[in-house]
């Protein structure tokens, strides 16, 4: 039996049961994949839910303010993706869905991965999408690296070919290989319980006991941070963002710093506060009326 056969017989008793997986329905599948980017999927089933409740279809979600797009996204962080989800669904209803990776590439926002995990969850296209935890996958089965790197996933794609089925529920791999780097392909990985160790050139290299797990895979993007301050600034932020959603008449941009941060010091923090609020009126999460801090409309 070859590898992926034995992953999907793997994936059919051990499949993690997720609503996103019980549909086809691009829409569907895009608000699944944007939420589930920096966000553990426990936590996005519940928001998945709300918001196909909230905002069914693309026609729906497209004719939504931004206002309403980040206060149903309220608890989901990165709220620049609410608003990147709803201007591709305008363009998805000024034009059609998009039935081809390159199509789905043209929208704004959506990059490689995106693209073809909808091509291969939602049309059945025989692709892989090359995401963290298929990367740690495949770079160990295919070429025998217990910790691969970004760089290497040009030479994965090159190899997927040969590892993908040609027939069958080729387009459920992907999930498959998913939950196994959840279960057992973890950072340090179970070897001994994976249905693909005799495969797997990596696995060999972990039983033997001579790999030494490092304490990161990939090296951690450095985000700004203001004159050592506990948090990186995108946690401040997301509290600006917080407090004036809360707020019934908008919020006075000179009591945010109190708001957001216990240590405010008016003297070295202000330009720090003024910049971050900066940043999301250009983002248009955020506008200024009557001097006032309000959602965007």
């Amino acid at each position: 039996m070859k590898s992926a056969a034995k992953l999907l017989t793997w994936y059919k008793a051990h499949g993690r049961d997720l609503p996103w997986r019980k549909t086809r329905n691009p829409y569907h599948i895009l608000v699944s994949e944007v939420m589930l980017q920096q966000t553990q999927v426990d936590r996005v089933k519940s928001f998945y839910k709300a918001w196909l409740k909230q905002f069914p279809d693309w026609k729906h979600l497209a004719s939504a303010t931004n206002e309403e797009v980040v206060r149903a996204w309220a608890g989901l962080g990165y709220n620049r993706r609410a608003l990147m989800l709803r201007d591709a669904a305008r363009e998805v209803t000024a034009r059609s869905v998009p039935t081809t990776i390159e199509g789905w590439r043209a929208i704004k926002g959506i990059g490689p991965y995106t693209s073809s995990a909808i091509s291969a969850f939602a049309q059945k296209k025989r692709v892989m999408p090359i995401d963290t935890n298929i990367r740690r996958v495949l770079g160990r089965l295919l070429l025998g690296k217990p910790f691969p790197q970004p760089e290497d996933d040009e030479l994965i794609q090159k190899r997927v070919d040969t590892f993908l089925p040609v027939r069958g529920n080729y387009f459920d791999v992907p999930q498959a290989i998913f939950d196994l780097a959840t279960d057992i392909c973890q950072k340090s990985p179970k070897c001994a319980e994976c249905p693909l160790r005799q495969e797997c050139p990596a696995s060999k290299k972990f039983l033997s006991g001579r790999v030494v797990i490092p304490k990161q895979m990939v090296k951690k993007a450095i985000e700004s941070r203001h004159n050592e301050k506990p948090h990186p600034d995108r946690i401040y932020r997301g509290r600006i963002l917080k407090c004036v959603r809360e707020a019934t008449h908008g919020v006075d941009p000179r009591t945010i710093g109190h708001n957001i941060d216990k240590k405010f010091d008016p003297i070295t923090d202000s330009e720090w506060v003024e910049a971050m609020i900066g940043r999301l009126i250009k983002d248009e999460l955020l506008e200024i009326r009557s001097k006032k801090l309000f959602l965007k409309k």
